[in-house]
Parts: structure tokens; C-alpha cells; sequence
């Protein structure tokens, strides 16, 4: 009996040996995933900063383009209308050299004209004079000469009396030519006059044009940084929509195997609302009861939603496995059969994290690696600790002990 109880011992202490071994392996992979998850979370952070201050400057950007945008549409009117006031400057100056230039051409005809006429008369009084004096030499000499306008000792027939006139309308021609070139003149002075063209319109114009060059460059110089900010933001969004598409593939097919696995024959699926904007609409949760049809979380029952919620919080610790779990009372609306199902699932897969348990079901706390009662004596509530394994039979303790160090505690 004595060596019995020896070998028992020492198996005892052997199994205690190899599992604080393996708590202490466990322990250290705990440390690198804690210190991994840390720095990923600091990594996330970091991101996630970076996105913040992205879509702050891009939101500062597009203020400023707004702005920038208004003060453009301004200038552009005011453009348009100086544009207009030295286009309708513009025309009527050019009307008035169209007037100005057919009056000069006008002048310069009715002058050709005054010339020649001109020139004719000198001709003709030339003429005159020179019959006038061969008629005064003929009237010395002979005193009989005719004087008759048909007569004269050259044969030229010269008309005085016509000459006389002649001369008289080339004077009357002068004035009237003269007289319609100044009310002409006046006139289009006063025209001038009475339109008042702003001259200065042209300098504001100048201005302006400047101006709205200096305007348009550093509205290119916005475009080009709220383009810039747009392409990171874009870029991160992408980013993130990979990331967590690729994490949700896994998610949901991990959720389905652990959904079948819970219920033993049931099915689930996890789907986006809107696959292009996930995070906007969010995701879908159906599932199929054994020998049942697909529903809704919602409509489930008690029991139903339970199994559904833990087979979820499993993908999720699949993908992205949680150092501590706490769960409270997770067992009340499940029977004998699905308690033990997730009871062991806790107790034999998830090996690399502690669960917290509220319990008042025996299969599921009887397989809590630590126990801790909770009770009231004399309006006080008190708690004891037990660990069970130094209640179980021995073949119990050897078998636990050799199967690992998961760490499951019980509250009851």
C-alpha cells in the first residue's frame, strides 16, 4: 500500500513538474503574444492618428478650396465686367474711327475736288486776265474793237461771265465743304463727349487680371495638396477595407465551422449588408438551426442566440486570440447536452487564454481548472477557492495533468 502510495506521489510530482513546465512555455508565449498584441495596437493607433490628421488636413483643404473658390467667382465676375466695359470701350472707339477715317476719306475727295476746281479757275482768270489786256491794247489802238464774249484775236472763246461764276460757286463750295466737315467734327465730339468712355477701366483691368493670376496659382497649389490628402485618405480607406475584408473571410468561414461543431449539424453565415461600404451598413448574422430554417439573430430563442453569440466570440478568438475572457451565466438557457459541448470546447481547445466563468451548472464548472465559491454567512458575502483537481481520484488528476495547462475558472 506504502509503495502504492509512493508511486502515486511521485507520479503526482513528476505531473507537477511537467505542468509547470508547460505553464511556465505558456507563460512566455502569453508574454510574446500580450507584447505582439501590444504592438499592434500601438501600430493601430498610429494609423489611425495618421488617418485622423489626413482627413483633418483634407477637410482644411476643401474649406480652403471653398473659400478660395468663392473669392475666384468674384474676381471672375468683376473680370467679366471689366471685360465688357472695355469691349463696349473698345467698339466704340472703333466706330468712331470707322466715322472718323470715312469723314477724313470724305474730306480728302471733296478737297481733290476743291483743287481741281481750284486749279480750272486759276487757269480761266489767267485766261481772263490775258483777254482782258489784249482788249485793253485793241481799244488804244483802234477804239472799234468788239468786246463781245465770241470774239478776240487768239480764236479762243472765253466766256467772262462764266468764269465770274464759276468762280463765285468754288467759294461757295469751300464754305459748304468746310461748314459739313465742322459740324461733323462737332458732332462726333460730342458724341465722344456724351458717352464719357472710363479710360482707367483699362488699368483695372490689368489689375484684376493679375490679380486673378496670383488667385489661380495658389488655387492650384490647394487643388494639388487637397488631391495630395485625398490620395493618402483614399489609400488608407483601401487599407482598411483590405484588412478587414481579408479578416472577415476568415472570421466567417472559422464561424460556420464552429457554429456546426456547437450545434452538430446547424449552419451560419456572416454577410456584408453593402460589400462595397461595409462600414457604413454593417454585417448580417443568419443562422440555421438544426432541422430548422435560416433566421435572423433576432429571432432566435434563448438558447439559440447563446450557442450563435459563443460560436462567434470562438471565430474571434480564432483570428485574433484574447488573453482573458469573462462571461457571465452563458450556460442558464442551454441544456445538459450544449452545456457539456462548450464546457469541453473551452476546457480542450482554447488552450492560449484564461476564461473567467459564472456558472450554476455542475458539467460546467466540475471542469474549471479553479473554483471559487461565492456565499453569504451573517450578512456578509465571503468566497472560497478550491481547486478540484485534489478532489478527483487520482487517474483523474494524472490524465488532467498530462493533457496541459488550460486555465478555466469557475464562479459559482
Amino acid at each position: 500500500m506504502v509503495n502504492k502510495f509512493s508511486l502515486m506521489i511521485e507520479s503526482a510530482r513528476k505531473a507537477h513538474e511537467k505542468a509547470s513546465k508547460s505553464s511556465e512555455e505558456h507563460e512566455l508565449e502569453l508574454n510574446q503574444i500580450q507584447e505582439e498584441l501590444k504592438q499592434k495596437r500601438e501600430e493601430f493607433g498610429t494609423i489611425e492618428e495618421q488617418a485622423i490628421q489626413v482627413k483633418s488636413k483634407l477637410e482644411k483643404a476643401e474649406d480652403v478650396l471653398a473659400d478660395k473658390a468663392a473669392s475666384l467667382e468674384v474676381l471672375q465676375n468683376k473680370n467679366a465686367e471689366l471685360l465688357k466695359a472695355v469691349s463696349e470701350v473698345k467698339s466704340a472707339e472703333l466706330d468712331l474711327k470707322h466715322k472718323i477715317d470715312d469723314l477724313t476719306k470724305t474730306g480728302k475727295e471733296l478737297e481733290g475736288k476743291a483743287n481741281h476746281w481750284r486749279k480750272k479757275i486759276k487757269e480761266m482768270r489767267a485766261s481772263l486776265r490775258k483777254v482782258g489786256a489784249e482788249a485793253e491794247g485793241l481799244s488804244s489802238s483802234d477804239g472799234d474793237v468788239d468786246m463781245s464774249p465770241n470774239s478776240g484775236e487768239t480764236g479762243e472763246d472765253v466766256d467772262v461771265e462764266d468764269a465770274m461764276e464759276i468762280d463765285s460757286e468754288d467759294e461757295d463750295l469751300d464754305t459748304v465743304v468746310y461748314e459739313d466737315l465742322n459740324a461733323a467734327i462737332e458732332e462726333l465730339e460730342k458724341e465722344l463727349e456724351s458717352m464719357k468712355p472710363n479710360l482707367g477701366a483699362i488699368g483695372d483691368y490689368k489689375k484684376k487680371d493679375m490679380e486673378c493670376s496670383n488667385q489661380m496659382g495658389e488655387l492650384d497649389g490647394i487643388t494639388s495638396r487637397r488631391d495630395d490628402a485625398r490620395k493618402a485618405h483614399e489609400e488608407m480607406r483601401q487599407k482598411r477595407h483590405e484588412e478587414f475584408a481579408a479578416g472577415f473571410k476568415i472570421i466567417a468561414m472559422k464561424l460556420k465551422e464552429m457554429y456546426q461543431m456547437i450545434t452538430l449539424g446547424g449552419d451560419a453565415e456572416l454577410e456584408y449588408v453593402d460589400s462595397l461600404d461595409p462600414f457604413s451598413e454593417g454585417v448580417v448574422f443568419s443562422v440555421r438551426p438544426p432541422k430548422k430554417s435560416w433566421k435572423n439573430i433576432a429571432n432566435l430563442s434563448g438558447g439559440e442566440k447563446t450557442l450563435s453569440s459563443l460560436a462567434l466570440v470562438f471565430a474571434l478568438h480564432h483570428f485574433r486570440p484574447t488573453p482573458l475572457y469573462f462571461m457571465d451565466e452563458i450556460d442558464a438557457a442551454l441544456d445538459f447536452k450544449n452545456v457539456s459541448i462548450v464546457a469541453n470546447y473551452v476546457k480542450e481547445r482554447t488552450s492560449d487564454a484564461q476564461f473567467i466563468i459564472i456558472s450554476l451548472r455542475n458539467n460546467m464548472f466540475e471542469l474549471a481548472d479553479r473554483l471559487v465559491g461565492i456565499y453569504k454567512t451573517s450578512n456578509t458575502t465571503k468566497s472560497v477557492t478550491i481547486d478540484p483537481h485534489k478532489f478527483a481520484i487520482p487517474s483523474a488528476v494524472t490524465k488532467s495533468s498530462q493533457e496541459g495547462s488550460e486555465s478555466v475558472v469557475a464562479l459559482s
